[in-house]
């Protein structure tokens, strides 16, 4: 049976309609509609109950070798306050996840896992345990809201002390008191948008959910669903596991190399088999479509009668009004402006390869708490 996470009810008063995803129930949509749900977030705000998502936090001497060794990222560059992005691969260079690390202090961090994988991520990381470190799973305590769009400062403001508020990307800060309730406030994000993402103890997740949709009101703020979500972050070409990654594709094969620190003092877990693996003869692309139709994963891409690649996330994108996919092909069909064939249910749909990400925000207009 799935599990509710503390807003579930808060869900069911405002018309979510809800579906079972990654063992618990979450509104896929609201009376609203994906579509302007999608286009609140590019252009004024939108609210997700991300609550599924786990979290795990690291403690004591050896808190920061353990991470090292379990994650591609160097976790020794993070200082307090800063958060970083990271692959955690198993011996054979695959993903068993990939999560986003919070340094909570000297000897201590908290990190954030896809709902999905919990249990095999708390699995491997207790497995690999080493040295003076504490692991304790807080995901069943934890609510997580992510509050995005340009009017997200704005809204945030309302409930607190602006200047407290974190500002460079991929940073937070703690204790900020929305309404006199203790949270952890990130910029971070999945949605390509500025936003934020806000932990809290479970039992003022419904407060402060609705706090914000009533001081959000007049900013264009709406409740969002997965459906947005999943569009959102195709538009902002963030790879997904179980779409983009899973546990045979390495990092280096999907353009991520930016997170793999092979020089890292002591290597990490996979190193060896991903240096292995070279050279690496996918990758992964970005693809608009062209012609009539809707592209979704798993779909073969074809140049002429060659098969080149296959989908891996697909669907209509509201902000651009056209289909777009991520695929990942043979790296010498990889070029941008291929014209390519994608495959669907036996008819061919003519596409194009373009850059990734497909949306990039427009980062010269730094937040502001006047912003609208």
């Amino acid at each position: 049976m799935e599990k509710k996470t503390p807003l579930y009810d808060c869900h069911l008063a405002a018309g979510g309609k809800l579906v079972p995803f990654a063992g618990y129930l979450l509104p896929i949509q609201y009376a609203t509609g994906i579509i302007t749900e999608h286009m609140a977030v590019r252009q004024q705000a939108g609210l997700f109950d991300v609550s599924h998502m786990g979290e795990v936090i690291y403690s004591g001497r050896d808190a920061e070798k353990n991470l090292n060794r379990l994650l591609t990222n160097d976790i020794a560059l993070l200082h307090y306050g800063e958060v970083c992005y990271s692959p955690m691969c198993n011996t054979e260079g695959g993903f068993v996840d990939d999560l986003i690390v919070y340094k909570l202090g000297d000897e201590k961090y908290m990190l954030v896992v896809n709902a999905s994988n919990r249990e095999k991520d708390v699995a491997w990381m207790q497995e690999h345990l080493f040295g003076e470190v504490q692991f304790a799973d807080i995901s069943d305590d934890t609510a997580e809201l992510a509050l995005q769009g340009p009017n997200s400062t704005a809204i945030l403001a309302k409930l607190t002390d602006a200047a407290a508020l974190p500002v460079d990307n991929y940073t937070f800060k703690e204790n900020i008191q929305l309404n006199g309730i203790s949270c952890l406030v990130s910029v971070t994000g999945y949605t390509g948008e500025m936003g934020y993402e806000i932990y809290l103890d479970n039992a003022h997740a419904a407060e402060v959910w609705n706090l914000l949709l009533t001081a959000g009101k007049e900013l264009g703020l709406i409740p969002c669903g997965l459906g947005s979500r999943d569009t959102l972050r195709l538009e902002a070409g963030m790879p997904l596991y179980g779409h983009e990654m899973n546990d045979r594709i390495t990092p280096l094969e999907i353009g991520l190399s930016y997170f793999v620190h092979l020089e890292k003092e002591g290597g990490f877990l996979g190193k060896e088999a991903m240096i292995a693996k070279k050279p690496y003869t996918n990758k992964r692309v970005g693809l608009k479509v062209i012609g009539r139709g809707i592209v979704r994963e798993q779909e073969k891409i074809f140049i002429g009668e060659q098969e080149i690649g296959i989908t891996t996330s697909g669907t209509y994108c509201p902000y651009f009004g056209c289909g777009l996919a991520m695929a990942r092909v043979q790296k010498k069909y990889g070029k941008i402006g291929t014209q390519v064939d994608v495959e669907v249910r036996g008819k061919r749909i003519a596409a194009e390869i373009v850059a990734l990400p497909f949306y990039k925000r427009d980062r010269t207009t730094a937040p502001s708490v006047s912003s609208k």
